[in-house]
Order: structure tokens, then sequence, then C-alpha cells
């Protein structure tokens, strides 16, 4: 009987022909079962997390929380994981959608981050809210809001009041024209 050569993950194998070859061959190789380190990681480089997201997903994966905890703590101490990152990334990409700064203090705050690291966050915000809130009302309801009837212009001001605007910036975005 005349074996043949396949390969597994110790080297070079013969195996004889028949029904043990089969079974050799079509074996499924389990995958290797991942530390709650690697599973973070693998959570990570596909977008930034906060501590407390992560946790929770980790969790929802099956990780003890001890684990998890010093799964993330060990992240963090590396600089894969950071909440500041997390918030100025959240910031910029919550801006290009057209929220305020209410709506997103508020989405940050639901992330357990800190005050500071919000405050921070929206701070390194390099744009101007009221302008970014008038370019929000121009693109929705046209330019000339300043001269529409009263109707129109309180439709366009609860709009900006529920992507999370404050009443400075939505009293000065439906004056129009240049800013103060």
């Amino acid at each position: 009987m005349q074996g043949r050569a396949i390969f597994d993950q110790r080297g070079l194998k013969e195996v004889s022909e028949g029904a043990d070859a089969t079974a050799a061959g079509s074996r499924k190789r389990r995958p290797r079962e991942l530390t709650p380190v690697q599973r973070a990681l693998a959570l990570l480089v596909r977008r930034e997390h906060s501590r407390k997201e992560l946790i929770r997903k980790l969790a929802e994966r099956g990780i003890e929380r001890d684990a998890a905890l010093a799964a993330v703590d060990r992240l963090t101490g590396d600089g894969w994981q950071s909440d500041t990152r997390f918030a100025e990334m959240l910031v910029r990409s919550r801006v290009a959608q057209g929220q305020g700064p209410v709506r997103i203090r508020a989405e940050l705050g639901t992330h357990g981050l800190g005050q500071e690291v919000v405050e921070t966050a929206l701070a390194g915000f390099e744009g101007d809210w009221t302008h970014a809130a008038r370019e929000l009302a121009q693109r929705r309801f046209g330019a000339g809001l300043a001269s529409a009837d009263a109707a129109q212009r309180r439709k366009a001001a609860d709009f900006l009041y529920r992507r999370g605007f404050d009443g400075e910036a939505v009293r000065l975005a439906m004056r129009g024209g240049s800013e103060d």
C-alpha cells in the first residue's frame, strides 16, 4: 500500500491510502480561541471605542468582567485604546453629519466619558457652531431664511434645535448674512 504525504501544522506526515487518509485530510481545523486582549484589539482595529463600550462588547462575547477590565487596561496602557481619541473621532464624525454641540455632548456622555474629556473634545472642534448651523439650515431650507415667513423660520429653527444646536447659534443662524 502506497502512502501519500500531507502537510499539517507539525510538518510533513505520511498517511496511508484509504479510510485513514480520508479522515486525516478532511479534518477541520478548530479556530484558535482568542484571548480577551486579542478580542478587544480586533474591535479596536475596526474603529475607536470608548472604554465603557469596549468592556460591554467583550461581555457580550462571553468574556468575564474582570478579564475584560484587565484587557482594556492593558490596551489603554499600550496606547491602543484612548477615550480622548474616541471622543475626538466622535466629534468629527457627528459634526460632519450636521449635529450640534448639545447633541454631541449628550452622546459623548452615554459612552461613559468624563466631563473633562467631553469638554476637551468639543473645544478641539476648529469650526464655528453658528456657521455650521447656518450652513445646515441653508442646505435644508434654502438661502433666503432671513426673509422667509415666520412659519418657515420656525420650522428651520426647530430643525436646528433637534440637531443639537444651542439657542445662541440658532438665533444667529436664523439672522443670516455674515457673522457678528
